[in-house]
């Protein structure tokens, strides 16, 4: 006990500030996008055909960030001219077509499912989901369990059994093998409930869109009631997006 006590006392308050001050992630993260609305064509069409998820529209001169994986390859083929990505890691939207973006997004603290905020601003318990992923979005929710991130400061907690739950958090372009285990653990999860589709996987099929082997993304299959963008979302996008939109 005395150690403990002693090794808690050389380390200090490790835990982030945020949300009560701001926070600068490292110099290499890449955030929401910034369009320029006057690119040449060329450059567009250009990045729009080099885009290895189809994100980009070049009519609407719009990106999906559903589907985005964040490569930067638009940036550096427009050098800058057309999209380039800032460190801004708000990015979650509550409707899924605010996702194809010209770069700005809605204030998710307006949602129009305010009375998630009353059902679950005090205590959110979450059952999460891996429905066919590669690891990386999980490994960024797992870490918010750290003391860095310590997501029980606000209530919310990752359970083990979906009964004990308030919301899934599902990950993963849902797999054909995994739907079913995803649908008996939405049933189980008693009303009210809430859906978070987290990652382009879950929101779009990721990388492994139009295969028969995973859904179309999560909307497909389950009403979504949350949608965090990233490959994988960064923790501090998916702790304001928790943040937000239910507290």
């Amino acid at each position: 006990m005395l150690k403990t006590l002693r090794n808690r006392f050389e380390q200090g308050y490790r835990t982030s500030p945020y949300p009560a001050a701001p926070v600068k992630l490292a110099e290499r993260y890449r955030g929401r996008p910034r369009i320029a609305p006057d690119a040449p064509a060329e450059v567009v069409a250009q990045c729009a055909a080099a885009c290895p998820q189809a994100a980009i529209d070049p009519l609407r001169r719009r990106i999906d960030l559903g589907r985005c994986v964040f490569c930067t390859e638009c940036e550096r083929l427009s050098q800058g001219q057309f999209i380039t990505f800032s460190q801004d890691f708000e990015l979650a939207t509550a409707r899924r077509e605010e996702l194809i973006t010209a770069g700005d997004l809605p204030d998710l603290a307006n949602h129009a499912k305010q009375h998630f905020k009353r059902l679950f601003g005090r205590s959110l318990q979450l059952r999460q989901v891996s429905a066919g992923g590669c690891n990386a979005c999980e490994a960024d929710l797992n870490v918010l369990a750290t003391p860095f991130f310590d997501l029980a400061r606000f209530g919310i907690n990752f359970v083990a059994s979906p009964r004990h739950a308030d919301a899934i958090v599902v990950t993963g372009p849902v797999s054909r093998n995994m739907r079913t285990a995803l649908l008996q653990t939405y049933e189980a999860v008693p009303a009210p409930k809430a859906v978070i589709a987290v990652g382009a996987c879950a929101i779009s099929g990721g990388p492994f869109q139009g295969s028969p082997e995973v859904s179309d993304g999560l909307e497909s299959i389950l009403p979504v009631d949350l949608f965090i963008p990233g490959c994988p979302p960064h923790p501090m996008t998916n702790l304001h997006a928790l943040l937000t939109f239910f507290k």
